[in-house]
């Protein structure tokens, strides 16, 4: 087992549920249902988010609220508490800092690297600013630039460029359209079994 490895997660669909699917269905707005998992354009999605927002007149304070009842997926604090104990772990997502704080306290404060909302005073969502471009593979490549080996798991387009970049990479709770485009990577629907592949690639 090398000491140089750092195991990187997405969060929404791998640890807790996707954010904006139980935002749509809390607003009752179906249109915000779309994700990475539908788009791989995330620029294109985000526009499309918050113009759907501002039509509908909500803002962030209304997200923040159904956020505050969203609970992470059953077992995914065992299972991340669990590879903490083994190895270093960082959460890379697409997400938004105005978002994941909460969702951290739930999960033991793992450390996260993600995006921030741009907001205006009125609570408006009004854009958003991404940390790097193709922020997961830039990561992972700036980790393995200083030592690190990187061990991956998520389960929409923005996390392939991670995992196929990265010394193993995994598949967990994705898609039959990713799991068909991508035959060669490993797939998993259970947190045991990622963590008996993370664990065996470490």
């Amino acid at each position: 087992m090398s000491e140089m490895n750092i195991v990187c997660l997405d969060l929404e669909g791998v640890l807790v549920p996707e954010i904006w699917i139980a935002f749509a269905e809390a607003s009752g707005i179906p249109e915000l249902k779309r994700t990475t998992r539908d788009e791989p354009d995330y620029d294109k999605l985000m526009k499309y988010r918050i113009a759907i927002l501002k039509e509908h007149g909500l803002g962030l304070k209304e997200i923040q609220d159904t956020i505050a009842k969203i609970e992470p997926i059953e077992g995914a604090k065992e299972f991340l508490d669990n590879l903490r104990a083994k190895t270093q772990v960082i959460i890379l997502s697409d997400t938004f800092t105005q978002f994941a704080a909460p969702l951290m306290k739930k999960l033991g404060m793992p450390t996260i690297f993600c995006n921030t909302l741009e907001v205006s005073e009125s609570g408006e969502i009004t854009g958003y600013k991404m940390r790097v471009e193709k922020s997961k593979f830039t990561t992972v490549k700036a980790l393995q630039s200083i030592g690190y080996d990187t061990i991956c798991a998520g389960d929409s387009y923005n996390d392939l460029g991670m995992i196929l970049n990265s010394k193993a990479g995994f598949l967990f709770k994705s898609t039959d359209k990713i799991k068909a485009d991508y035959p060669s990577l490993p797939a998993y629907e259970e947190y045991d079994d990622l963590y008996n592949a993370i664990i065996s690639a470490l």
